[in-house]
């Protein structure tokens, strides 16, 4: 029972196998059906019933309906014993059923099926017939075919090549703006168009190598690129350093045209300015005509050469080709190295400045050698103040203003050396008109300048020494050639030409008719031209130093005192001094010196002309020629005194006295007669001197001489003096009392004149008269006759008697007969030594 109920549970699962199996696509089995199915398939291969759509392959995987499937698949072998015995049975009656369909469908069909084939047996032998048909025609299409194969295998060639050449073309149209612009930069290199060439080597390597990077040649171009621009620096910096040596052989060209357009612009500027005033009508003082006449002169000479110089003005451009800077600055800032070759420019410019600054050992000994030392210096600037402002970052005005800074220094401490070498006023005159046109140049380039101005006052001190020295020359050629006699005047132009020469005022010589004289010599006018001259020389100097024409005015003040007080004062003495110089010379020199200080005020107005400056400025320095030739005449006239005396001297040391005469001669000495005579003769060369001046070289003569014979008398080598010797002294004092008396001088009140010789009176009294009592009685009283005799000297003249008497026995007879006068005299002798004993002690 119980494999029946097992039995009965299996059929309806065979069942549905069956039914799956025959309803269901291959496909949709579950795979764990595969190896039942297989076995299956093989059972319905035989009965050609397994569906054409399964594979084993496909259910390789299944569902949990196919796993189910399987299941039950299983259970057909494993659930009975029999129950695979009895699926294969329904299994077999399943397949007889439906061999049985198939045979009625077949049958059902089979005629047609007969049909079909007598119909393709009926079509067979068309088929043949059209088969050759069709491959006679194949044969003859393949035959007629092979020239278009080789037509179009040429087709395809041509079609291959053509798509290679525009394959090529496009690529050479890439390849050859590459190779354009390599050429291109080859030829610029070749035209040194270097800033170009590396524009151009931009352009290659961020447009047209990146297109062409992945060609051969591309590479060694770029490759090559860095060593041209090595080559493009190198070149360029050549060009640079042969431009600085260029610009370093022609600064001074180019600073010449640069001070010569300075000096043209000044010249223009000055001539308007003087026209403007000559249009004012200005009117000068006679003294001043010479100047407005010279600036009339310098007018038309200023217009003249304006006129000459009207021709095209030359710049800095035109001197100097400035590309290789502007080329190599440019080539560096593409590079990106800008600031070496800003180091290297200021570096080398830097080395040409010191170079430019050091002059010649000679330089002072010419202009020309501070013209070329000043013309090289501007035009190193010139170019320096040209690169700045056409360049950006090369130079800066800080750069130039330390490299000026630098270079003013040098040139003071070089011009002060230097010209303190200059012993030629016109040569320092140049020097300073050269200063100030390289001031002014360099002024109009912005350069501060005006420390070149403060050296340009020490350069005036230095200037107006050498003027002093030149006219201290001057000064004593004039007094050589002078005469030192009154100028004489013959006709009215002679007067006219000496009055046009020196301003000279005298109603009382206008009204003397011809021939007539001045009172000054030959060398008053020309000194007098020859200051004019002087201070023309120093408004030279001060002229273009933009000061105002108060400075100006004081300066030729000063420097006109100078000459005045050191060089006219120091000729005058030195002449004055000199051992050829005689009485009547320096009488003259007294005269003229007189004539000379009264034409300072000349001098002064003659100033104020020239400066423009009205007399009643304040501050305003006054000349000092009143006591300059003040302290002439005084040292002229101590001079007349000292060569008055000298002159006496001479006469005195002709006396020839026989000091042991017996007797007198009876008339004076001839020397002296000779000495009063030349006397009576200079004292009246005198009376054109001022009185005083005459008194006392008078007085001072007569005293000189009145010493010079009491001298005579005391001379301690004279050892002997006669009574006779006394005598004839005496004759000779009278003949001096005389010409003291004649009033050879005017102006001396009562005696005064001859009381020069009361010394030399009262001791001849004393002696010629022997009044010893008087003189030792009377002697300290205030009221005494022999007041001025002094003990001494009348002790050492007693005693040269004495000791002639004793040798001559002048004395003898007076022992014989007066014993008591002898006794006298040695009492004087006595007396007299106590005196002179009382005199020391009291001393």
């Amino acid at each position: 029972m119980a494999e029946n109920g097992e039995g009965l549970g299996t059929v309806p699962e065979h069942e549905r196998i069956l039914q799956e199996i025959e309803s269901t696509d291959t496909a949709c089995v579950g795979p764990t059906l595969r190896l039942p199915l297989e076995c299956v398939c093989v059972v319905w291969h035989d009965f050609h019933v397994l569906p054409t759509c399964w594979s084993p392959e496909e259910g390789a995987a299944g569902s949990p309906q196919q796993l189910g499937d399987e299941c039950t698949l299983r259970s057909v072998y494993d659930d009975q014993p029999n129950a695979h015995k009895k699926f294969m049975e329904k299994l077999d009656a399943c397949i007889r059923n439906h061999d049985k369909e198939i045979e009625k469908m077949c049958n059902f069909h089979h005629q047609g099926f007969v049909d079909a084939i007598t119909e393709l047996l009926k079509v067979r032998t068309d088929a043949e017939k059209l088969k050759v048909q069709v491959t006679d025609t194949n044969r003859k299409f393949q035959d007629a075919g092979k020239e278009v194969i080789v037509q179009t295998e040429d087709i395809i060639r041509c079609r291959i090549q053509q798509r290679n050449i525009t394959t090529v073309v496009e690529k050479l149209q890439l390849c050859l703006p590459v190779l354009e612009m390599y050429s291109k930069l080859k030829e610029q290199m070749s035209a040194k168009r270097y800033y170009s060439a590396l524009k151009t080597m931009e352009q290659l390597e961020n447009v047209y190598f990146p297109r062409v990077s992945q060609y051969r040649f591309c590479q060694l171009m770029i490759e090559n690129l860095p060593k041209l621009r090595e080559d493009i620096k190198e070149i360029s910096m050549s060009d640079l350093k042969d431009f600085l040596e260029s610009i370093r052989k022609h600064s001074d060209k180019i600073g010449e045209t640069a001070m010569k357009q300075a000096q043209q612009q000044k010249t223009f500027s000055v001539a308007l300015q003087k026209q403007n005033r000559v249009q004012f009508g200005k009117n000068m003082h006679f003294n001043g005509r010479i100047p407005e006449e010279r600036n009339e002169v310098e007018l038309k000479r200023a217009f003249e050469e304006e006129d000459e110089n009207e021709e095209e003005v030359l710049t800095v451009q035109d001197l100097v080709d400035f590309s290789p800077v502007y080329r190599c600055l440019h080539i560096y800032s593409v590079l990106g190295d800008e600031e070496t070759f800003e180091n290297y420019y200021r570096k080398q410019r830097k080395k040409q400045a010191r170079l430019v600054l050091q002059p010649q050992s000679n330089m002072h000994e010419t202009v020309d050698g501070y013209r070329r030392y000043f013309t090289q210096i501007v035009g190193f600037f010139v170019v320096e103040d040209h690169i700045l402002h056409v360049t950006q970052g090369l130079v800066t005005r800080a750069y130039t203003d330390e490299l000026w800074n630098m270079a003013l220094s040098k040139i003071i401490a070089v011009l002060r050396a230097h010209s303190s070498y200059c012993t030629d006023p016109d040569l320092v005159l140049e020097l300073k008109n050269l200063i100030v046109l390289f001031a002014d140049t360099l002024q109009g380039y912005g350069f501060p300048v005006n420390r070149l101005f403060d050296l340009l006052f020490e350069i005036r001190d230095q200037y107006n020494e050498t003027l002093l020295k030149k006219w201290a020359g001057v000064f004593r050629d004039i007094f050589e050639e002078d005469n030192y006699s009154p100028i004489p005047i013959v006709n009215e132009e002679e007067y006219k030409v000496v009055i046009s020469k020196f301003p000279f005022q005298d109603p009382d010589l206008e009204k003397q008719s011809f021939p007539k004289k001045f009172p000054m010599s030959q060398s008053v006018p020309h000194i007098y031209i020859q200051v004019k001259e002087f201070i023309y020389a120093s408004l030279k100097f001060s002229e273009s130093l933009h000061r105002s024409s108060t400075e100006i005015d004081d300066m030729l003040r000063k420097s006109t005192n100078l000459l005045l007080t050191r060089t006219l004062s120091s000729c005058l003495l030195n002449l004055i001094r000199k051992p050829h110089i005689g009485l009547t010379e320096l009488v003259q020199i007294i005269i003229n010196t007189t004539h000379l200080e009264q034409a300072c005020r000349y001098l002064e107005d003659f100033i104020t002309n020239i400066t423009n400056i009205s007399q009643e400025t304040v501050h305003t320095t006054r000349l000092y020629g009143l006591s300059t030739f003040k302290d002439a005449r005084h040292a002229a006239e101590g001079e007349i005194y000292t060569k008055l005396n000298q002159k006496i001297d001479e006469f005195v040391q002709l006396a020839d006295y026989d000091w042991t005469m017996s007797e007198p001669d009876g008339r004076a000495s001839g020397y002296l007669m000779d000495l009063i005579n030349f006397l009576r003769s200079i004292f009246q060369v005198f009376t054109h001197l001022p009185g005083k001046v005459a008194q006392t070289a008078c007085m001072s003569a007569c005293q000189h001489l009145s010493t010079s014979l009491m001298q005579m008398l005391l001379d301690s080598e004279l050892k002997q003096i006669s009574m006779g010797a006394v005598q004839q002294f005496n004759l000779d004092v009278i003949q001096c009392e005389l010409f003291a008396s004649s009033e050879p001088v005017p102006g001396f009140q009562g005696d005064t004149l001859q009381l020069a010789f009361i010394d030399l009176r009262q001791l001849l009294d004393l002696f010629m008269v022997w009044d010893w009592s008087t003189y030792l009685a009377d002697y300290g009283q205030p009221a005494s006759k022999y007041l001025r005799v002094n003990p001494n000297t009348a002790l050492t003249l007693l005693e040269k008697m004495k000791d002639t008497s004793k040798k001559n026995n002048i004395f003898a007879q007076f022992r014989k007969n007066d014993r008591d006068k002898q006794k006298l005299i040695e009492t004087v002798v006595k007396q007299l030594r106590s005196l002179v004993n009382g005199m020391s002690q009291h001393t």
